[in-house]
Order: structure tokens, then C-alpha cells, then sequence
């Protein structure tokens, strides 16, 4: 083929090639947890026949960048992976309003991350097929939990910590301390927004309630711990022996208690047998006398016989 020939064939071959752009008016996507997320997008194709449109949704969460796919459709006939079933609404009539837009119900942290949307329109094989958008799932911030570390006397460094779960944007914290009318009072040791209050050199005068507050653009949640000097190990020594002299104190109480009824009841015993052994005795000798007839009772006129 002459060189002349081949520029008029290549000539050709690309003037037969069309063009698509597509393009979302919307990158950055932020949804509250529950919610439903709009993912935008639209496209333009130098070919007004749509009968070869192919619309395809991946998503790539922050964790792995292996594509999930969301959502499907060729020739009009949509495909919804069953991990989506019921959440993905589809786009309508796509070919028609050049929008290829799907919404998802029910958002939740796990669905955070970057959605792709690729349309293609035979013959359009080249330009701009692909747009991502980022989506965050915004969550208020879980209850926080606070803690105490180090020793809990004057003279001495103690920490404050608090820290949230869950929550997205990750939240900041900020330490108040309150007083017995739960009136906000500043706080006098070194805080920051990661939830640290530390103490290097803590007083009497900075002992009691402390509140935490994990904030982010959602909401905010709070703890509350209570900042007391720690007993001294003399004291607990003292308050356990304490113990373990009353519970022998006690066990003594009633052994004494019980050795007392016992020794009672066996003296009532021995002294019920002793008197009934006197009785017996008596009732015995009683049954052995002989009975004397007196010579009164001889009469006067008979003869003692030879």
C-alpha cells in the first residue's frame, strides 16, 4: 500500500471515532450515618443512538482497593449484586437524560470510600468514561470512656484520657472540669484534642469532676470521671486487719455463746439424773421395813403355850 493510501485509510478510520465526556457535578459526598447518598452522574456522547449504552459502579473503600461492584446495566437491563439489593436505586431512563446517576439507601461507615462510574456508548471508544467520587459517612462520636493513670496523690504526675469509639470526622476533645453545682470551672493542667489532660505536678486544688466532650460535625458525646486522691497503703492495711480482728471477734462471741448453752443444758441433765436416782433409792428402802405388832394387842387372858 502506497504511503498516500495508508494516510487516507487512517484519515478515515479516525474521523469514524467518536467521542464521550463524562462528569459528576459533585466529587465530595458527605451523608449521616442511616442516610441515602445521590451519586451524580451524567454524560455526553457525540452519538445520539444510545441502543449500545453500558453503565458500570464500582466502589473501592478505604481499606482495600479491590473493586466491589454496585450497580450494572447494558442494553437497559440492570444488574444489582445481592450485598445491594434493595439499597441501590437505579438511574432513569439513562439513554434518554444522558444520567446515569444512582442513589444508596441505609449508609453506613463500612460504605465510606470511592465510588467510579464508567459509561460507554458503541461506537464512543475513546475520551473521558470514568469519574470518581469520594463519599464519607458522617457519625457522631460514641460514648466516650475516660480513664485516670498514675498515681492519685499530691506531688505527683496523673493523666486524664478520653477516647471515642467510633465518629466521623474523627472527633476533637476538650476537657472542663465542674464543681459541686456542676458549673463549668477552667482547667488548670495541659490538654489537647486527642483527649489527654495531664497533670505534672497535681495539688489538692485540682482534685475533683472532670468531663470529657468528643465533638465532631454531627454531634458530640461526653463521660465524666471523678478525680480523688488515692488511700494511703497504711490506711488499707489497717482497714483489712480491722476486718479480719472483728470476723475473729465475732466467731469468738459465738463460740463462747455456744459453749455456754451446751455446758448449761449438760449441768440441767446431770442434775435430772442425779434426782431421780435419789427418788428410786427412797422409793426401794420403803418397800423393804418390816411391820412390828406391838404386846399391847395380846389379850390378857391367854397363855403364852409351852
Amino acid at each position: 500500500m502506497c504511503p498516500t493510501l495508508r494516510s487516507l485509510v487512517l484519515i478515515s478510520v479516525i474521523g469514524c471515532v467518536e467521542l464521550i465526556t463524562v462528569s459528576t457535578p459533585q466529587k465530595y459526598v458527605n451523608v449521616t450515618i442511616g442516610g441515602t447518598a445521590l451519586l451524580q452522574c451524567i454524560f455526553k456522547s457525540t452519538d445520539e443512538t444510545t441502543t449500545g449504552l453500558t453503565t458500570q459502579w464500582d466502589f473501592f473503600s478505604h481499606s482495600s482497593m479491590t473493586p466491589q461492584q454496585v450497580y450494572y446495566s447494558q442494553a437497559g437491563k440492570d444488574v444489582i449484586p445481592s450485598s445491594y439489593e434493595g439499597r441501590v436505586q437505579p438511574p432513569y431512563s439513562p439513554g434518554t437524560t444522558k444520567n446515569t446517576s444512582i442513589s444508596i439507601r441505609n449508609m453506613q461507615p463500612s460504605d465510606a470510600g470511592v465510588y467510579t462510574c464508567q459509561v460507554h456508548n458503541f461506537p464512543d471508544v475513546d475520551g473521558k468514561s470514568e469519574v470518581n467520587i469520594n463519599v464519607n459517612v458522617l457519625e457522631k462520636p460514641s460514648g466516650p470512656y475516660c480513664s485516670v493513670h498514675g498515681d492519685v496523690e499530691s506531688g505527683h504526675r496523673v493523666t486524664l484520657t478520653c477516647h471515642s469509639e467510633r465518629g466521623s470526622p474523627t472527633p476533637k476533645y476538650t476537657w472542663i472540669r465542674l464543681d459541686q453545682t456542676k458549673t463549668r470551672r477552667p482547667v488548670l493542667g495541659r490538654a489537647t484534642e486527642t483527649g489527654i489532660l495531664e497533670f505534672r505536678n497535681i495539688s489538692q486544688f485540682e482534685f475533683g469532676e472532670y468531663q470529657c466532650n468528643a465533638t465532631n460535625a454531627v454531634g458530640f458525646s461526653n463521660c465524666i470521671i471523678e478525680l480523688t486522691p488515692d488511700v494511703g497503703d497504711g490506711v488499707i492495711a489497717g482497714a483489712v486487719i480491722g476486718s479480719l480482728l472483728g470476723c475473729v471477734l465475732i466467731i469468738l462471741v459465738v463460740w463462747f455463746i455456744a459453749h455456754t448453752l451446751k455446758k448449761h443444758k449438760y449441768n440441767q441433765v446431770k442434775q435430772s439424773e442425779a434426782n431421780e436416782m435419789k427418788r428410786s433409792a427412797l422409793q426401794q428402802g420403803s418397800d423393804h421395813v418390816t411391820v412390828a405388832t406391838p404386846a399391847s394387842n395380846l389379850h390378857e387372858g391367854d397363855e403364852p403355850q409351852a
